[in-house]
C-alpha cells in the first residue's frame, strides 16, 4: 500500500507543471530548476505512486490514466495547502476569523455586495469567504459543515437547518423591446409559455420554480438556451433568443433593449432565507454576520 506521507508538495507542483506543458524542458524553465533535478523529482514521484505517470514520446510527454488521475488529486491538495497558508496568514496580520457563506445567484446579484460591504466596514478584522452556488448546494454545504451560513430560495427543502428571513424579492418577465409581450403592464406566466425561454442551468431554484409553474398549467417550458448567470440571460434576451424570468433587482438600470413585465402569479414573490446548522454553535464572527444580515432588509 502506498504511504501518503511519501508524497511531497514540491514534487506535486513540478508534476503539474510537466502535465501542463507536456515537456520536461519547458517545465524545468518555468519551475526554475535544472533538467536533472526536475527529472529526478518526476522519477521519485513515479516510484512513490508505483506506476508510470507519463508516456514518453519523441515530441513530448503524454499523461497516462494514472497521471490524469493524479492531476486531479494534486490540484486539490495544493489548493487546500494554499488556502491553509492564506488562512494562517490572516491570523498573522490580526484577522480574527473567517466566515464561510454559500449563496444563490439571486442573493449575490441583488443584495449581498452592499450588505457585506457594511459588515466589513464595521468588522474589518473578519474575513468573509463567499461562494456562488445553487440554493440546494448552499443548503447541503451548511448541513455538511462546509459553510457557516447559506442563503437560498424558499422553494428548496432545508429540513434540519435553522432558518431566518433574509430578503424578499419579485420575479419579472424579461423580454426584448419590440417583443409581443414587452408592452404588457402585467402578465400571467401561463400566457408566456408559447414562446422560447432563456434560463439558468439545471439545478437552479429559479429554473425549478418556472418548470413547476409550467407543469401546473400543463404546458411545456420551451427552454431554448441555458446559461449560468443573470447577465448571460440578459445578453441572450437582448439578442432576441428568447424571453426569461429574473428577479427585478437583478436588472441593469438604463438598459433600453429590455422590458420588464410584472408577473401576476403568486409564486413570483419570493423569500430568500438564511440558514445555519445551529445559531448557538456559531463562532462569534459568524453569529455577528448572521445578525447583520438578518437586520439588513430596509423594508
Amino acid at each position: 500500500m502506498i504511504n501518503p506521507g511519501h508524497f511531497d508538495l514540491q514534487s506535486l507542483r513540478v508534476f503539474l507543471q510537466v502535465a501542463l506543458t507536456g515537456s520536461l524542458t519547458r517545465a524545468a524553465d518555468k519551475s526554475h530548476m535544472t533538467m536533472s533535478a526536475l527529472s529526478k523529482r518526476i522519477a521519485e514521484l513515479e516510484r512513490t505512486a508505483d506506476c508510470s505517470l507519463f508516456v514518453r514520446h519523441p515530441r513530448g510527454l503524454e499523461l497516462t490514466p494514472a497521471g490524469t488521475e493524479l492531476v486531479h488529486h494534486a490540484r486539490a491538495v495544493l489548493d487546500a495547502v494554499n488556502r491553509m497558508a492564506f488562512a494562517m496568514g490572516d491570523f498573522a496580520i490580526g484577522v480574527r476569523g473567517n466566515v464561510r457563506i454559500w449563496a444563490n445567484t439571486s442573493a449575490i446579484t441583488q443584495f449581498l455586495p452592499q450588505d457585506l460591504a457594511g459588515f466589513v466596514r464595521a468588522q474589518p478584522l473578519v474575513r468573509i469567504s463567499l461562494e456562488e452556488k445553487t440554493s440546494e448546494q448552499a443548503v447541503s454545504a451548511v448541513a455538511d459543515g462546509e459553510a457557516d451560513l447559506g442563503i437560498f430560495a424558499d422553494n428548496v427543502a432545508s429540513s434540519g437547518l435553522e432558518k431566518y428571513l433574509y430578503r424578499r424579492d419579485r420575479l419579472v418577465l424579461l423580454a426584448p423591446a419590440g417583443h409581443p409581450l414587452a408592452a404588457a403592464a402585467q402578465i400571467s406566466f401561463a400566457e408566456t409559455l408559447d414562446y422560447d425561454f432563456v434560463g439558468l442551468s439545471s439545478g437552479s431554484s429559479l429554473l425549478q420554480r418556472m418548470t413547476d409553474a409550467a407543469a401546473a398549467v400543463e404546458k411545456p417550458l420551451r427552454l431554448r438556451i441555458q446559461v449560468s448567470s443573470f447577465d448571460a440571460i440578459c445578453r441572450m434576451i437582448e439578442a432576441g433568443l428568447g424571453i426569461g424570468v429574473l428577479p427585478e433587482g437583478a436588472l441593469r438600470e438604463g438598459n433600453t433593449a429590455l422590458r420588464a413585465v410584472r408577473l401576476s402569479d403568486a409564486w413570483s414573490q419570493r423569500s430568500l432565507w438564511l440558514g445555519v446548522r445551529s445559531r448557538a454553535a456559531l463562532v462569534p464572527e459568524a453569529l455577528k454576520l448572521l445578525e447583520h444580515l438578518c437586520g439588513a432588509d430596509p423594508q
